[in-house]
């Protein structure tokens, strides 16, 4: 009977190894946790009256740069709010550019913005944008912007 114990502890932890953890998550910038992170949707509320907020966020990868993985975009859960770009602090890191649809968290700060066309257009560049589509970039944009210094991509 003691010698089943073993056998049983060790088949334990087999089974526990194997199983999917919600912490399975592919770091990628400085190391950072899941701890305290809102939901992109809560962010504009958080937002009102200040120009930037340190703050842990999460959402849905919409689009990345397909040229170096150096800006994402990430949307809401729910509808009604506008995809958020997401640049990385001192450009010391980049994003896998085949993570459109995973959640990811991020930790950094969000900030107001003005985009001026140039830059605009230049994004739309990055993201494979015919030249027509680029050419109707007219006007800068005024929007929520994130400056991540680390990421994690859920599983």
């Amino acid at each position: 009977m003691l010698k089943i114990f073993p056998l049983l502890f060790g088949a334990l932890i087999a089974l526990a190894s194997c199983s999917p953890k919600a912490t399975d998550a592919v770091s990628v910038g400085a190391p950072i946790t899941a701890k305290n992170a809102i939901a992109y949707d809560k962010l504009p509320a958080r937002m009102e009256g200040k120009d930037s907020l340190a703050i842990k966020i999460t959402g849905k990868v919409n689009e990345v740069c397909q040229k170096k993985g150096c800006w994402m975009t990430i949307v809401p859960d729910k509808p009604g709010q506008p995809e958020m770009r997401v640049t990385f602090k001192d450009y010391a890191f980049f994003m896998p550019k085949d993570i459109s649809g995973k959640r990811v968290i991020l930790d950094g700060y969000a900030y107001v913005d003005v985009t001026p066309v140039d830059v605009l257009r230049h994004y739309a560049e990055d993201a494979g944008k015919s030249k027509e589509e680029i050419m109707k970039i007219t006007e800068p944009k005024r929007e929520l912007a994130y400056e991540a210094k680390g990421v994690l991509i859920l599983k």
